[in-house]
């Protein structure tokens, strides 16, 4: 069996719809599951509405929830008749009379939290599986519908749940049996804890969602259609020649998704990497091109993509009480913990450590503690350049290469060594993308 993941763009209007599902049909005898996100700019839309409950304006929200109802009804009479669009249209106005009273009572309460969010967030999914199904069946296909909220259980951590792997593989397992012949459609995205509250996976989650199912039922193969052919050499946004990328590995795709390439969501592959199952990234709006094959390994060194990232702080600390200490790293890595600040690279030496972070919120009071330790720097709007490939360390001139492609760029951090598939070099943001440019020119013109 195999599962499809669709994202937004793919489900977006009757006739994307329609294009997703022949992508399923010519794989139907393959027992697929489709696996389907909102409608793009639905879950926008959803998370304004659960801005303004909280503020209490029942009144635009509303309006709002109007137009998202809509946009699925009209998608529906696109391409529905007779029964099946009855049924679809009953279905709708059902679903969105369950947001409509919880708008009401959230609005005079004025309340928003992260549950109530994950709740509003997850009607997106809902309405859009709903058309899909019932066009599923108008098409001719045997389709059944799956509430993923009652088989990928989670933690928690609203609006970034995590997964409680034994029973959603359990219950995932138990209760979607997928035949030749015969299409089972989910929700990405969305979950619930063990006592039925609604949770979310995180933006980008319906392609992990993919994966845990692909992993819960031993699929051959997880499908990961989007709107871009692949992962490519570089972001085809920055680089023109940017080109499809065959086969990658999972290491190297995690290290591309986490550094910027937003192809795939970072923790996609994870379940997929545990059972060595392939992931295939596809164009929806190209269906024919060959996209790229993640795999757990792949042969031979080199480079494979170049990635950035923007939006850096760089915090640096120096005191010569580090010399010959010990014990110095944990007191600086501690204060990072106390404002929940993830690092991304480090560098150090004899008497001072650099480090990078994404999420600079809580800067200043990370920078007034570390202050007690030592000599604390925070510069803001660097980027990271990241280039991924295999045993990029072996090639003793690659590093050549990348400086002299980069001379007129002040590099402020370099980091190789922590990783052997990744060099990842700090800039200044004005210098990104014609680095990025200049180091695709190098490495992959023609």
């Amino acid at each position: 069996m195999i599962v499809l993941k669709f994202g937004g763009t793919s489900v977006q209007n009757a006739e994307m719809m329609d294009a997703t599902l022949a992508i399923v049909e010519r794989q139907i005898d393959r027992a697929p599951v489709l696996v389907s996100s909102a409608m793009a700019k639905v879950t926008d839309q959803l998370q304004e509405i659960a801005k303004l409950v909280g503020a209490g304006n029942e009144a635009e929200a509303e309006a709002i929830l109007s137009a998202v109802l809509e946009r699925h009804l009209a998608c529906a009479r696109a391409f529905l008749t007779g029964e099946n669009l009855a049924n679809c249209q009953a279905d709708l106005n059902r679903v969105c009379g369950e947001l409509r009273a919880f708008i009401k009572a959230l609005a005079m309460l004025k309340e928003w939290s992260k549950r109530s969010n994950d709740a509003i967030l997850s009607f997106g999914e809902r309405l859009a599986t709903i058309v899909l199904l019932h066009r599923a069946r108008e098409r001719g296909m045997q389709a059944e519908l799956f509430d993923s909220r009652d088989l990928v259980k989670t933690d928690d951590n609203f609006t970034s749940a995590v997964p409680i792997e034994d029973l959603t593989n359990r219950l995932i397992s138990s209760r979607v049996r997928p035949q030749p012949g015969a299409l089972a459609i989910m929700q990405g995205f969305i979950a619930s804890t063990s006592g039925g509250a609604t949770t979310t996976l995180g933006r980008g989650g319906s392609d992990y969602t993919a994966t845990i199912v692909g992993a819960a039922l031993r699929a051959e193969e997880v499908q990961i259609w989007t709107d871009v052919t692949g992962i490519m050499t570089s972001d085809p946004r920055i680089v023109k020649g940017a080109r499809t990328i065959d086969q990658i590995s999972y290491r190297e795709a995690a290290e591309l998704a986490y550094f910027g390439a937003k192809v795939i969501h970072p923790s996609t592959i994870q379940p997929a990497i545990n059972l060595g199952i392939p992931v295939l990234v596809k164009n929806t709006f190209r269906p024919d091109d060959a996209g790229t094959r993640i795999v757990p390994s792949i042969p031979g060194a080199g480079l494979r993509a170049i990635a950035c990232k923007k939006g850096i702080t760089l915090v640096s600390i120096s005191s010569s009480r580090m010399l010959l200490a010990y014990g110095f790293l944990r007191r600086i890595f501690e204060i990072f913990e106390k404002y929940q600040t993830s690092v991304d690279l480090i560098a150090t030496s004899e008497v001072s450590v650099s480090v990078t972070i994404d999420n600079p919120a809580a800067v200043n009071n990370i920078a007034r503690d570390l202050s007690e330790i030592g000599t604390v720097g925070v510069e803001a709007e660097k980027s990271i350049i990241c280039l991924v490939g295999q045993d990029l360390w072996k090639d003793t001139v690659f590093l050549a290469r990348v400086f002299s492609s980069l001379k007129s760029t002040p590099v402020r951090m370099i980091c190789l060594g922590a990783s052997d598939i990744n060099l990842s070099l700090v800039v200044p943001v004005e210098s990104t993308e014609e680095s990025v440019r200049s180091l695709h020119e190098e490495f992959f013109r023609s």
